[in-house]
């Protein structure tokens, strides 16, 4: 109830008045049965704007950690993760990425929409990163088809680490979707789950018009490992 509260009436109409979205592709995303969107993703403001134009549900994931801040901050993340349809999960541990799956699974099984950054973090400069195969496995586990949908300039919007958006119209375009059933049966096989992983962020990538990079966004975050530093060769 407070999702769709939140879209039609708190504070959905007040977004479109403000950013009006640029939609491409939208009759893309089925108005009924299971489907994947899997986004690249540039900013925090990334999961406000896909729901927002999209009129069906859209279900993502975050980490629990959102949902238990303290104070007034805490308080309103909490309340804007559920308000957009955002499902706590324990990323920690060993089980976390299984968790996290099977709450997407159990959505696509209700018939529902999945959300899903491929990359599992945000890109730390705007550019693509190569993309970790839960998505894969989510597709072939469900049978459901993969919408890619790019985020063109939301990190324009709303830089990482900026609070405030910066008032300007969002652009989304919805590509094609993407069907798997040719791998049906073969979840688990590592060479599969990477050839489809690609093929959707090739796709997010012709979508987007951002520069790839075969790596991993949170390597890309990580500071560079101090050099150990060398004995002193003997004269």
């Amino acid at each position: 109830m407070l999702y769709w509260l939140m879209k039609y009436v708190l504070l959905g109409p007040l977004l479109r008045l403000v950013f009006r979205p640029q939609v491409e592709g939208l009759h893309h995303v089925p108005d009924t049965g299971p489907v994947i969107l899997a986004s690249n993703h540039l900013s925090f403001s990334d999961s406000i704007f896909t729901p927002l134009v999209v009129k069906r549900r859209v279900t993502f994931i975050a980490k629990a950690e959102y949902f238990t801040g303290k104070g007034v901050k805490g308080w309103l993340t909490k309340m804007f993760f559920v308000g957009s349809g955002t499902i706590p999960v324990d990323r920690s541990g060993g089980r976390a990425a299984r968790a996290a799956l099977d709450t997407q699974l159990r959505v696509l099984r209700g018939g529902g929409i999945a959300g899903i950054y491929p990359e599992g973090t945000r890109s730390p400069d705007g550019r693509l990163y190569r993309g970790k195969t839960g998505v894969a496995r989510l597709a072939l586990e469900s049978g459901a088809p993969v919408i890619p949908t790019a985020m063109l300039n939301a990190d324009e919007i709303q830089p990482p680490g900026k609070l405030i958006p910066k008032i300007a119209r969002v652009r989304i375009r919805f590509g094609p979707p993407l069907d798997f059933s040719r791998y049906a049966g073969m979840a688990g096989d590592r060479f599969v789950e990477r050839a489809v992983t690609d093929e959707i962020m090739y796709e997010l990538m012709e979508l987007s018009g951002r520069e790839y990079v075969d790596m991993y966004a949170q390597k890309a975050k990580s500071p560079p490992a101090n050099p150990v530093p060398r004995e002193p060769v003997p004269a």
